[in-house]
């Protein structure tokens, strides 16, 4: 069974990892592999989902939310055509490490048509690995102000 695993350390707490991977509006700004999801992040329910690997044509699709536990898990299932026929079930899950958290971002292919996804998997691998990467610059980079600090607003 065909599957990617990558995992990331982010100096940036859990809640806000969280709210960039759950900011789906902002995911054109930034996200170099999945360009644009709509839908929420509650279980049961359906985003459509669009990627676009490197060096890949753009593909979307539309995954049912399996599990969206706050600064833990967001967890998805996408199928082609019917069940059984080629299944991915992709997670992003948060674990607090230290001052900061890892990410670890990964999806597991199955069904009939799996075995067919070979010269597809080091493409996605690189757009996962971007992903990651883009996210943690954009968690990092969303600074908190230091307790004691005055934030002006207009």
């Amino acid at each position: 069974m065909p599957a990617i695993d990558t995992s990331i350390d982010i100096a940036a707490a859990p809640s806000r990892v969280w709210s960039v991977l759950t900011d789906f509006a902002a995911y054109p700004e930034w996200n170099p592999f999945i360009t644009r999801i709509a839908g929420l992040p509650v279980v049961g329910g359906r985003l459509v989902v669009t990627i676009q690997p490197p060096g890949r044509k753009a593909m979307m699709f539309r995954p049912i939310v399996l599990a969206a536990t706050p600064e833990v898990e967001l967890r998805w299932r996408g199928r082609l055509l019917m069940p059984g026929l080629f299944d991915g079930e992709h997670v992003f899950r948060i674990s607090p490490d230290g001052d900061g958290c890892r990410l670890d971002h990964g999806e597991v292919f199955t069904g009939l048509l799996s075995g067919l996804l070979g010269g597809t998997l080091p493409a996605t691998r690189r757009g996962f690995v971007a992903m990651n990467e883009a996210l943690k610059a954009r968690a990092e980079s969303l600074a908190v102000p230091a307790p004691g600090s005055s934030v002006k607003s207009s």
